[in-house]
């Protein structure tokens, strides 16, 4: 049981890396369908969620279990599918809510100031180490003018892109 919960963690902290690979790397550095999907996300905030990559990751856990049933492999796929859940949760919260603890505060001043003041840095959404590590974070500066900042920004109104993603999968009719 201990093991199986280290080796979920394990999946977490994978999804970590992954999401800044996918964001910095996939979406900002290299040119093709990620940093097209990205773009329009930077052009519309309110384009948050990454539905899309919900299939075929649905795919491969249900293939893991088939396959593998809960074998430490496919514990470890369920804790990076897990990653992948809170971010789009918190991405969707970091545009579309108010924090509700000071370290959201602090994921979404450096999110926002992605967006809006330095493109080329902050692209962790859940965690800031892999900006740390790879020399993307913001200097200390720049950091505390976004945290300072991230009050005056009104988070956004009206719907995300989950009711058109939804709409046009025919999960629901319009």
């Amino acid at each position: 049981m201990l093991f199986g919960a280290f080796i979920f963690a394990a999946g977490l902290f994978a999804w970590t890396m992954l999401e800044y690979a996918i964001h910095g790397w996939m979406g900002h550095r290299m040119a093709g369908a990620v940093q097209r999907m990205h773009a329009a996300h930077h052009r519309d905030p309110a384009r948050v969620f990454a539905v899309g990559a919900w299939p075929p990751v649905a795919a491969a856990l249900i293939a893991a279990v088939y396959f593998g049933g809960f074998s430490s492999a496919t514990i470890f796929l369920l804790g990076a599918a897990a990653g992948f859940a809170v971010y789009e949760i918190e991405h969707y919260r970091i545009h579309f809510a108010r924090p509700a603890c000071a370290y959201e505060a602090r994921m979404r001043a450096r999110h926002l100031g992605h967006h809006y003041a330095a493109p080329g840095r902050c692209f962790g959404v859940t965690v800031a180490w892999w900006d740390r590590v790879f020399g993307s974070e913001a200097p200390a500066r720049e950091t505390a003018r976004m945290i300072a900042a991230e009050p005056s920004i009104a988070p956004l109104a009206g719907r995300s892109n989950l009711g058109r993603i939804i709409r046009r999968s025919g999960l629901r009719r319009a």
